[in-house]
C-alpha cells in the first residue's frame, strides 16, 4: 500500500465516521463501520511504510477492546433483566399466564400498574447502570489504545493533528458519562482525523552525507 493510497483511505474513512450520525446516511452503523475499517486499514499501511507496528497495534487492540466491551456490556444486561423480567410482566399483566409462548398475547391485554412498586424496577435500573459502567471503561481504554496509534503516527509524520484527534477521543470517552458533551467531542475528533489525513505529506528523503577529507 502507498503512502498516497493510505492517506485517502484514512481521510475518507474519518469522513464517513464523521458524517455517518446523520440521519438517513447511516444505516444500523454500517457507513461508521466502514469508515473504521479504512481508517484501520490507513494506519496498517502508514504501520509499514513507517516500520512502526505500534500504528497498527494499538488501533487493533483499541477496536477489538471496544467491540468486548459492547459484547460484554450487553451479556451482562442481559444476565441481570432476564430472571427478572418474567416476575415483572406477570405482576403487570396479571391476566398473563407466564408462558413466553404466547408473550404476543401482551398486546392486546391492558397493564395494571397499581402491582408495580419501585422494588420492582430495581434490577433493570442495577441493570442500566452496570451496562453503562462497563461501556464507559472500556470506552476509556479503547480510546487510550487508539490514542497511543495516533501520537506514534504523529512523531512519525509530524502532523500534530493526529495526536489533538487522540486526546479529544480519550477526553471524550471519560466525559461520555455527560452524553452529549463526550460524544460531541469523540464527533468532532473524527472530523479532525480527516482533515489529519489529508494535510499528510510524504516526508523528503535526507541526502546521503559524504565525508569530507581531513587535510593532512
Amino acid at each position: 500500500m502507498t503512502f498516497e493510497s493510505s492517506k485517502t483511505l484514512g481521510g475518507v474513512g474519518a469522513l464517513l465516521m464523521f458524517i455517518g450520525v446523520f440521519p438517513y446516511i447511516n444505516y444500523f452503523g454500517i457507513i461508521e463501520l466502514i469508515g473504521a475499517i479504512l481508517v484501520l486499514a490507513a494506519l496498517h499501511g502508514f504501520a509499514r511504510i513507517y516500520k512502526e507496528n505500534g500504528i497498527f497495534d494499538n488501533a487493533l487492540y483499541g477496536i477489538i477492546t471496544g467491540i468486548v466491551g459492547v459484547v460484554l456490556s450487553v451479556a451482562i444486561g442481559i444476565a441481570i433483566i432476564l430472571p427478572n423480567i418474567k416476575d415483572f410482566l406477570i405482576k403487570l399483566y396479571p391476566s398473563w399466564n407466564g408462558d413466553w409462548s404466547t408473550i404476543t398475547s401482551l398486546s392486546g391485554m391492558t397493564p395494571n400498574t397499581s402491582n408495580i412498586s419501585f422494588g420492582d424496577f430495581i434490577p433493570f435500573i442495577t441493570a442500566a447502570i452496570v451496562v453503562i459502567a462497563t461501556l464507559w471503561i472500556f470506552a476509556i481504554i479503547a480510546t487510550f489504545l487508539f490514542r497511543r496509534s495516533l501520537k506514534q503516527l504523529s512523531a512519525r509524520t509530524n502532523v500534530g493533528l493526529f495526536s489533538t484527534t487522540g486526546l479529544l477521543l480519550l477526553i471524550g470517552a471519560v466525559l461520555i458519562i455527560l452524553f452529549g458533551l463526550g460524544l460531541l467531542l469523540m464527533w468532532i475528533a473524527t472530523l479532525i482525523l480527516a482533515i489529519a489525513f489529508f494535510t499528510m505529506k510524504p516526508q523528503e528523503t535526507q541526502p546521503p552525507t559524504t565525508a569530507t577529507a581531513t587535510p593532512q
